[in-house]
């Protein structure tokens, strides 16, 4: 594998629990590096501490952390797994068809089925019901109540939803953010692992060898719950297989000129990390995927993420 360096100095504050919160705080911190081009990378907001290193080649292997690219990190609180069935049905009711006990069903299982339109309502849902200021706006409205029906298919005015960073809400990650995140934070050349947590996809991911290939109607195929295989650097599960999760992005090619937040347009929002139904390499932490913001797919879901903490 194709090592990975990237330096930062922040407190990434997790909270771990599917229940209870318990929250653990982590320090990342910078290292020196000798040659190359600056970097800077910012984790939270502007009180936060920035270190501004000088990286070796960029982000070998990265298609988002680049060699010039500056990518701001606003995320300060991660869910430590997938949007689970449970804590979706909540707050929202499926749009289309529901999860089956032959793809994973039950209140620990990743919620699928959800487009990247019904992420959007549950973020701001679960946000107004906990007292949280929200972060995405339609027609400059943030209740979901007044955004009418989640379409079907494309839709302007959907397409053109807001996100407000500063918001104290939850929301999906940009796609630097998840990226970060399943890579466990600033781990060094010699930290880094082709998978979120390792180089073996077994002790991290449910793939397509040991969950679709276990054939339609036997144990073990499908999803399966959350937080049932080994946790990454960072404390998260489930970043590398189970289910594909959104992010903010339009998915578009990567430049150094572009924005933290992804494309400005498209048609296509990012997805990434892998499922159930896939192989070994769509479940790497560099692997960018795509999806159409309408779709509900049987191994698709979310995580969510928060500015504060």
């Amino acid at each position: 594998m194709r090592k990975v360096l990237f330096e930062l100095t922040a407190t990434l504050l997790l909270c771990l629990s599917l229940v209870a919160t318990n929250c653990v705080s982590t320090t990342v911190s910078a290292q020196t590096v000798s040659s190359g081009v600056t970097q800077t990378e910012y984790m939270g907001n502007a009180s936060t501490t920035v270190a501004s290193k000088a990286v070796s080649g960029g982000i070998t292997g990265s298609s988002v952390f680049i060699d010039g690219r500056s990518v701001e990190l606003y995320v300060k609180w991660a869910s430590d797994h997938e949007v689970t069935q449970g804590e979706y049905e909540k707050y929202c009711t499926y749009g289309g068809t529901t999860p089956s006990s032959a793809y994973g069903k039950g209140a620990n299982y990743p919620v699928y089925y959800v487009s990247w339109y019904d992420a959007l309502v549950y973020c701001n849902k679960r946000s107004i019901a906990e007292g949280l200021t929200p972060c995405y706006s339609i027609s400059g409205k943030t209740n979901p109540s007044e955004w009418g029906s989640v379409p079907a298919n494309n839709n302007a005015t959907w397409d053109n939803a807001e996100c407000d960073f500063t918001a104290n809400g939850y929301r999906l990650p940009t796609e630097a953010e998840w990226e970060y995140l399943a890579r466990g934070g600033n781990r060094g050349n010699s930290g880094q692992t082709t998978y979120s947590g390792s180089d073996t996809i077994g002790d991290v991911a449910w793939y397509s060898d040991n969950a679709y290939a276990m054939g339609v109607g036997k144990a073990g195929y499908g999803s399966h719950e959350v937080k049932t295989k080994a946790k990454n650097a960072k404390g998260l599960y489930d970043m590398s297989g189970n289910v594909w999760e959104w992010c903010w992005d339009w998915y578009g090619n990567i430049s150094t000129g572009t924005a933290s937040t992804g494309a400005s347009s498209g048609s296509l929002r990012v997805d990434r990390g892998g499922g159930w139904i896939y192989d070994s390499d769509d479940c790497r932490v560099a692997r960018r995927n795509s999806y159409s913001p309408y779709g509900r797919n049987v191994n698709i879901g979310f995580r969510v993420v928060r500015t504060a903490d």
